[in-house]
């Protein structure tokens, strides 16, 4: 009989946040900030350089998903590790925003935890009284 050679075990390659915000705005901002602070410690962190999105209009639950995953972009592929978010508008028409940050420089930044992507997991937007509240999954 041949000997067993591997076998599969399970592996949660996931972070999860829950995040709220007084406004649709204080919302995207939080969930931007909540996500830097996974991927490095943003004390060490100076607002430099301003960098612009902006993003097309979709549903408010896959807006927020593109608006993370423009954000990671800006790290994983342009290298800036990002601290200051200000959305300056969001509507049916998509969303504009000012961020800011610098460029990775790891004699001066720890990275913690690596994000590979947003996901649409478990993904939820709602307004619960005066708040916003969201939930996003992100691939580690």
């Amino acid at each position: 009989m041949m000997k067993k050679k591997y076998k599969f075990i399970n592996h949660t390659a996931d972070v999860g946040i829950k995040v709220w915000g007084e406004s649709l705005e204080s919302l995207f901002e939080n969930a931007a900030y909540s996500m830097f602070d996974i991927l490095t410690e943003l004390d060490k962190v100076k607002a430099k350089e301003s960098l612009r999105v902006e993003i097309e209009g979709k549903r408010t639950d896959e807006l927020l998903v593109d608006w993370l995953r423009n954000l990671l972009y800006k790290f994983n592929g342009e290298g800036y590790l990002l601290r200051e978010f200000n959305i300056e508008e969001i509507s049916k028409k998509g969303l504009k925003a000012k961020v800011g940050g610098e460029k990775l420089d790891l004699s001066g930044h720890t990275l913690k935890t690596e994000i590979k992507a947003v996901t649409y997991h478990g993904l939820e937007v709602k307004k619960t009284g005066q708040r916003w509240e969201a939930q996003v999954i992100f691939d580690v």
